[in-house]
């Protein structure tokens, strides 16, 4: 039996229904899984990825990522969406992930993504990280929870992308700024003591879009508990958002002062994480935000 044929019969046996993969074309965009547009029974529709067996464990912790955000949105009636998750698991050499499809696209309304951001980060919790760890992008994500915002971030977040990049051989290049930094994290935070959000995670522009109706859908998520801020820092950092989305965040929940200080502090971690996934040049970025920071 082929692996889409044990695709299949999964779909069949979660929906308790008939389906059959008829079509599939292959949906680029994405460089860690492969990814496809699945068409079967009844012109029932499905988004599939694919990876080695061995990565089975990743799609596990998105397929959850994506339930605790599908039912947390749908009980506080958010406009946001998020790909319902179907089944996961392996089939002969390759994991798995089935989600809904959903034909979405790259322009929408800006400003009801803006409000329903800021919306879904109103949804808390008590503690910062999340119940499990999860990855982001290729990367294992710590999210041990903690009641302190500033041991969160520093244990969590930072300190293990500067423990991986000193394996890499990196160590004497990085320690004298990177102990520096941790040490001064506590300063570099003062005061702020955020509300545990609901979190995205990994928000670039390529992990957003649009349903019909201007709706706004997010997808591939990092999903913890944390910082608002960590979301909107790294919305800015490769771009892609416009002023809109911004104004309209602000109108239903302003951010709080220091943002623009703190907001280097959160976006540290995306470039350490980029500089352990893809090398040097991220490297030299994630020097000098520390040479600033510090």
């Amino acid at each position: 039996m082929t692996h889409w044929q044990q695709i299949s019969e999964h779909i069949s046996q979660t929906l308790n229904r008939s389906f059959q993969i008829q079509k599939k074309s292959s949906v680029g965009g994405g460089s860690i899984n492969s990814s496809y547009h699945a068409i079967g029974t009844d012109s029932q529709e499905y988004f599939i990825k694919l990876n080695v067996a061995s990565l089975e464990t990743m799609f596990q912790v998105e397929f959850d990522s994506l339930n605790e955000l599908s039912q947390s949105l749908s009980t506080n009636n958010s406009a946001m969406k998020v790909p319902l998750p179907i089944c996961f698991g392996t089939a002969n050499s390759h994991s798995y992930l089935v989600l809904e499809y959903q034909p979405i696209s790259s322009s929408g309304n800006s400003k009801t993504f803006g409000q329903a951001l800021a919306e879904m980060h109103k949804i808390t919790t008590k503690q910062y990280g999340w119940y499990q760890n999860n990855i982001i992008g290729s990367t294992p994500q710590s999210n041990c929870q903690h009641n302190d915002w500033i041991t969160f971030w520093r244990e969590e977040r930072i300190r293990p992308q500067f423990e991986m990049l000193y394996d890499k051989g990196y160590k004497k290049m990085l320690q004298p700024l990177s102990d520096q930094l941790l040490n001064n994290l506590d300063s570099l935070l003062v005061n702020h003591t955020p509300q545990a959000s609901l979190l995205h995670g990994d928000l670039w522009s390529g992990n957003y879009g649009f349903l019909s109706y201007d709706q706004p859908v997010i997808f591939d998520p990092a999903l913890y508990y944390g910082d608002r801020e960590t979301d909107i820092a790294m919305t800015e950092l490769f771009g892609g958002f416009s002023q809109d989305f911004y104004d309209s965040y602000n109108e239903t929940w302003p951010l709080d002062e220091g943002y623009t200080r703190r907001k280097t502090v959160y976006n540290l971690y995306h470039i350490l994480n980029h500089a352990n996934l893809f090398g040097t040049s991220y490297l030299n970025q994630a020097m000098s935000m520390m040479e600033r920071l510090c």
